[in-house]
């Protein structure tokens, strides 16, 4: 069969043609985390004919998964498989003429740049502010076009970052937001959003794969209220943006005010996880939030909380300061920040 052959619906778009699917077979995109949207994602990808796909991912494939993860299967969260392991395989079985790399790790300042440089597209498919500072860190340091994407509830966004043509995710959002508990795990999240949200993402890579006009707009829906918003951020950009302006990359300098240090405290099986700056958090806010997943005391100086299905409680001061107990395991412990928390 010609190689080009399993393409063929896609190459009589004409947007696409021959040419474009030439130019997709040599693609080079990352995605970072094969969670909701990082499967629809690679899913699409894939099947499109993109020649190669990094997959970045820390955790492991649980069953409640499977109500939006649409790569995974009971038998992966049976095994406990590994979220990039498991995609790669299933990736493969859809098109085995592409080459799919997984990556089990956390992206950190320590990876990204190696990780990342080289690449022709990122995309977003994380589930924690921190990481999409990083990213951008990354893409804007060396001109890499991304797509971010964001699914909660029933709300979702995505927007096209291109270092030197558009703002970046920074001039966007200037300052990591303080964090109110709201993540997947505490409110929920509808399937056909995360669908809709990385069908979107997927085809803005394409277009960045084929040098095509990518959307100018940070874009917002509501899939249950059937609400839409199309905001232009193609002016939006920040002339003090430390990042695309004064090329200082906070997230991958170690010293800066924006890192968050992680802990383990000696003897107690405890992780400490700390912002280098104190933040008044909002803790009635977060105790209604986790409410939903566990347990949840609060007194005037801190909020306990013992998730449901995990042996482990977690401790947060007004500070923003946060104590995982029931694990010294770093990862571990930032896995559970990030999908009871947020960033």
């Amino acid at each position: 069969m010609n190689d080009l052959a399993r393409y063929s619906r896609q190459i009589l778009f004409k947007a696409v043609g021959e040419e474009g699917q030439k130019k997709m077979l040599k693609g080079r995109v990352a995605i970072i985390g094969a969670g909701a949207l990082g499967t629809v994602i690679a899913n699409h990808l894939v099947r499109s004919g993109v020649g190669y796909l990094k997959i970045i991912d820390r955790d492991l494939v649980e069953w409640s998964n499977l109500q939006r993860q649409i790569l995974y299967t009971e038998e992966d969260a049976r095994m406990q498989l590994p979220k990039a392991a498991a995609a790669r395989k299933r990736l493969l079985g859809i098109n085995s003429t592409v080459t799919v790399d997984a990556v089990i790790a956390d992206l950190t300042l320590d990876n990204a740049e190696d990780l990342l440089s080289g690449m022709d597209v990122i995309v977003d498919g994380t589930d924690n502010f921190m990481t999409r500072f990083l990213i951008n860190d990354v893409a804007v340091k060396y001109r890499i076009p991304w797509v971010h994407g964001a699914a909660v509830s029933s709300r979702g966004m995505f927007a096209v970052i291109k270092p030197g043509v558009t703002p970046c995710y920074r001039c966007l959002f200037p300052n990591v937001p303080s964090s109110n508990g709201e993540t997947c795990d505490t409110v929920g999240v509808l399937s056909p959003l995360t669908d809709i949200i990385g069908s979107y993402q997927a085809i803005e890579t394409i277009k960045l794969l084929l040098g095509a006009e990518t959307t100018p707009n940070l874009e917002q829906i509501d899939i249950w209220d059937h609400s839409s918003m199309q905001m232009d951020i193609s002016q939006g950009k920040n002339p003090n943006c430390p990042a695309c302006v004064q090329g200082q990359f906070d997230f991958l300098d170690r010293s800066s005010e924006h890192q968050v240090a992680y802990t383990t405290l000696c003897g107690r099986e405890t992780v400490q996880i700390s912002p280098k700056h104190s933040r008044e958090l909002e803790i009635k806010k977060t105790a209604e939030n986790l409410q939903k997943s566990g347990k949840v005391t609060v007194n005037e100086f801190l909020l306990r909380f013992s998730p449901d299905q995990e042996e482990v409680s977690i401790v947060i001061f007004r500070d923003a300061r946060v104590l995982i107990h029931g694990t010294n395991d770093i990862v571990k412990a930032k896995q559970l920040y990030a999908k009871y928390i947020g960033s």
